[in-house]
């Protein structure tokens, strides 16, 4: 009886001190957080290292050892696509690397220039890249490549919509040189119908032209063709409907399949990362309206600036809110979380689908403001690698009540979710 009170004791200071420990870690991002030592054992979850109500926690294992994760994705059939750049300075050394629910890696292909991915509902893969314009392999251009059986492992290239020949307005214009050189494909994200989104960046936006300008999203029916373009976005100048320097797109359908149906909204995210224009909204909601003369409208959401503070303490559409945000997702399930990524702040933004900042409180709460719960921050060294510190974070996706986050700068995709959601 002596030995078991002595262990007894011995195991009560031990979870004392760990929660000492714990309670001096910030979980907000902005750089000067303490490093969080990694004391998960794999496929567990410590609670007690999330200090508030609610928060989220991290899931292990996360993916470890993927070089420069750019991009991810849970597809419709259950599989988690990574898209890593090896070697950021050889554009052939980019791959799409598929694991299982397991975060085992059970495929891989390399896809020149890779970048970007997403998938349809027929389970056709979507990967933004870039393609050679000849033998020669001189020059470059940017691609989507369109791949069905990716995930069987025998992939078969359909299609690729290449620039500039994929988009209709240029069909009687040449090739313009280091001007479409400099045009990359910056996010995907597919609709019900199976409708594909092709958010764009470059040099020539001059509103005027017959040809459109290279900042705006490109509409594609599941079939290849272009059929769209926002041409009602601003290519040039900052405002609640934006297009300069779009770094990552969104729509409202996602994985999984579902028994209650889909959104057939043909609203779209964007996050714009631009440098060279003082951006005042970086994460925009845009809003497709069907005219019947000039057909699909994209616009702004002006319900966003509802900065209702009796309802939440910060909203997205806060002046000046990001610094470099590289991609948006939107869970497709009845939260309808906007997830936003930010490279110079280092962490991750939570938001409601109204804009608020934060996530709705449990019911039996007697907290009635969003709770906010964005997390990140590389620690005071710049090179933290605890489970909530992010350096560089790059693509993000939701699946299942659980977001992936590409933490680029610690070479691994992270996996969290709220700790209210745990059963």
């Amino acid at each position: 009886m002596h030995q078991i009170r002595k262990y007894f004791s011995f195991n009560l200071i031990l979870i004392a001190s760990f929660l000492l420990l714990v309670t001096s870690c910030s979980l907000f991002g902005d750089k000067k957080n303490n490093t969080v030592d990694d004391v998960f054992k794999q496929g567990s979850i410590d609670p007690n290292l999330v200090p508030n109500n609610v928060s989220y926690v991290p899931l292990y294992p996360f993916i470890t050892n993927v070089r420069n994760p750019l991009d991810v994705f849970v597809g419709y059939d259950d599989l988690i696509y990574i898209i890593v750049d090896n070697d950021e300075n050889n554009l052939n050394d980019n791959e799409v690397l598929v694991y299982d629910q397991k975060m085992s890696l059970v495929y891989r292909l390399n896809i020149f220039g890779a970048t970007d991915i997403t998938q349809d509902r027929r389970l056709h893969t979507y990967i933004a890249g870039r393609y050679y314009t000849d033998d020669t392999r001189t020059t470059h251009l940017a691609a989507v490549y369109h791949i069905e059986l990716l995930a069987a492992g025998t992939p078969k290239f359909t299609d690729t919509l290449t620039h500039f020949t994929c988009d209709e307005s240029r069909t009687n214009t040449s090739f313009r040189g280091a001007d479409d050189i400099a045009v990359q494909f910056t996010g995907l994200a597919t609709l019900w119908d199976n409708t594909l989104y092709v958010s764009r960046t470059g040099p020539r936006n001059d509103q005027s032209s017959i040809a459109r300008p290279d900042n705006g999203v490109l509409v594609f029916d599941a079939a290849g063709t272009n059929i769209g373009f926002t041409t009602n976005l601003n290519p040039n100048q900052s405002s609640l409907k934006s297009s300069v320097g779009i770094s990552g797109i969104a729509s409202l359908a996602g994985p999984p399949q579902r028994l209650s149906g889909i959104s057939t909204s043909r609203n779209l995210f964007l996050t714009l990362a631009d440098q060279n224009t003082p951006l005042e909204y970086r994460a925009l909601s845009i809003v497709a309206t069907d005219d019947p003369d000039q057909g699909i409208i994209f616009g702004e959401n002006a319900s966003f600036l509802n900065f209702d503070v009796t309802k939440a303490n910060r909203f997205m559409y806060e002046s000046f809110r990001f610094g470099k945000p590289e991609d948006i997702y939107v869970a497709p399930d009845a939260t309808g979380y906007i997830f936003v990524t930010d490279s110079e702040k280092d962490s991750l933004f939570v938001f409601t689908n109204g804009g608020f900042e934060g996530v709705n409180p449990p019911a039996n709460s007697t907290v009635k403001k969003q709770i906010i719960v964005s997390f990140g921050g590389s620690g005071t060294d710049g090179n933290g690698s605890g489970p909530f510190n992010l350096i560089n974070p790059s693509g993000v996706c939701y699946y299942n009540r659980s977001v992936f986050v590409c933490d680029k700068g610690n070479n691994r995709v992270c996996r969290y979710r709220l700790n209210t959601d745990l059963q």
